[in-house]
């Protein structure tokens, strides 16, 4: 059976224009799994990229934001950010919270090159995967 580390490679290797795939636990920040090949990405700084993707998800203002929305639909808060997609100068970024493993975040870096549906494609294809061999 495959591991995170195993199923981010596959994705780096096998989804065009792909550079970069994480699996990220949102309670601790921590990379669970990762792959990429991009000689300057060092340890460190996959580290602070796994937490900044923790605080589009889990930040201060996102928290905020769904408190201020179940109290006034009259409801417990909740995590109701699901899926971000990020565009930078060069790349894309696909994240997702993997169904049924609310605390795990998929992450997906590609050129922009790739067709949009394509990189959510390469991602969604893998949460199934994912989900089985998550914490």
């Amino acid at each position: 059976m495959p591991n995170l580390n195993d199923i981010c490679r596959s994705m780096t290797e096998e989804i065009d224009h792909a550079f970069a795939a994480a699996i990220i636990d949102q309670e601790s920040g921590l990379l669970l799994g990762v792959s990429h090949n991009v000689s300057y990405f060092t340890q460190s700084f996959l580290d602070a990229i796994a937490a900044a993707s923790v605080d589009l998800f889990r930040g201060k203002a996102v928290g905020t934001v769904e408190k201020l929305l179940g109290q006034l639909k009259n409801e417990p808060p909740a995590h109701t950010v699901q899926e971000i997609q990020l565009t930078t100068e060069h790349t894309y970024h696909f994240m997702t919270i993997v169904p049924d493993k609310p605390n795990i975040l998929a992450v997906l870096v590609t050129g922009r090159k790739i067709n949009l549906g394509m990189g959510w494609t390469g991602l969604r294809s893998r949460l199934k995967e994912i989900a089985e061999v998550s914490p």
